[in-house]
């Protein structure tokens, strides 16, 4: 069973930074591409960043230059390190693996960012 866990939210103050991990229980090769995804309170989900199976990464405009998306092959891990956090980064964060076959999400980790 294909499973996707996060971790890494916290309590954080505006400039700060945090590192989400999302630890896959297969080869994250099972999937053509991963992402990080955020739902804000009466938002709607939308995508932060993403990184196919050969590495090439893109980012919502609002992220860009502040997130980046990396992976350890050896660990199945995909990670997001934000920086420079803003209050309006607010939400909770879910990881997201895309295969041939399916879509995968994990559980969602909360980021708050005080102002």
């Amino acid at each position: 069973q294909v499973q996707l866990v996060e971790s890494g939210g916290d309590l954080v103050q505006a400039g700060g930074s945090l590192r989400l991990s999302c630890a896959a229980s297969v080869t994250i090769f099972a999937f053509n591409t991963m992402g990080w995804y955020r739902q804000a309170p009466g938002k709607q989900r939308e995508l932060v960043a993403g990184i196919t199976n050969s590495g090439t990464t893109n980012y919502a405009d609002s992220v860009k230059g502040r997130f980046t998306i990396s992976r350890d092959i050896a660990k199945n891990t995909v990670y997001l390190q934000m920086n420079s956090l803003k209050p309006e980064d607010t939400a909770v964060y879910y990881c997201r693996g895309e295969s041939n076959f399916d879509a995968y999400w994990g559980q969602g980790t909360q980021v708050t960012v005080a102002s």
